[in-house]
């Protein structure tokens, strides 16, 4: 996020409006508001058993700050048709594998274990299928025969905050042509 942040400035055609999590203590909620950018949570927790509150709830906090792009990162919780159809188009996700390889969790581990040549990153436009909408960037990453998911995680991660931003950059001008890092 603070990545995201930090790259909207100058000719950037994004600016920052807020930076909504679902985890009350999330770090990025201090740096956004050192940032100056506002902040909202929409605890999960507080709508156990239901999904359909909860989305109203991230809805009415979204519409207030009117955003024209939502950039998912590190939100952990699946979002129902409903909720993407509301945003269809203008919703983004990083995702740590290339895509469509390894959706889900535990990529890196999955990258090794298939004894695959390369890991990477991936960002797509957010769809009801999960991990499933269209790629709109990714970067590639060696996997050495001594990596753990921790070692690959940590290479990933560094490509992460390279792509996302020139993502972003591209798709709020209005360009989706996918970004490639080598």
């Amino acid at each position: 996020m603070v990545t995201l942040v930090n790259s909207m400035t100058g000719d950037h055609p994004a600016r920052p409006c807020l930076v909504l999590s679902n985890v009350p203590d999330a770090g990025g909620l201090e740096k956004a508001r050192a940032l100056g950018i506002p902040t909202a949570v929409v605890d999960h927790r507080d709508f156990k058993g239901d999904r359909a509150g909860f989305e109203a709830a991230l809805n009415n906090t979204l519409n207030a700050a009117n955003p024209d792009i939502i950039c998912l990162a590190g939100f952990m919780r699946i979002l129902t048709e409903g909720f993407i159809g509301t945003w269809a188009g203008r919703c983004l996700n990083i995702h740590p594998s290339l895509l469509p390889k390894y959706k889900g969790l535990q990529t890196h581990q999955r990258a090794i274990d298939a004894g695959d040549a390369e890991g990477g990153c991936s960002v797509h436009e957010v769809t009801a299928e999960l991990d499933g909408g269209p790629i709109l960037g990714q970067a590639r990453v060696p996997i050495k025969p001594d990596d753990t998911a921790a070692t690959l995680a940590a290479r990933v991660l560094v490509q992460e905050h390279l792509l996302y931003p020139a993502v972003l950059r591209r798709f709020a001008s209005g360009d989706r042509t996918p970004v490639i890092l080598p």
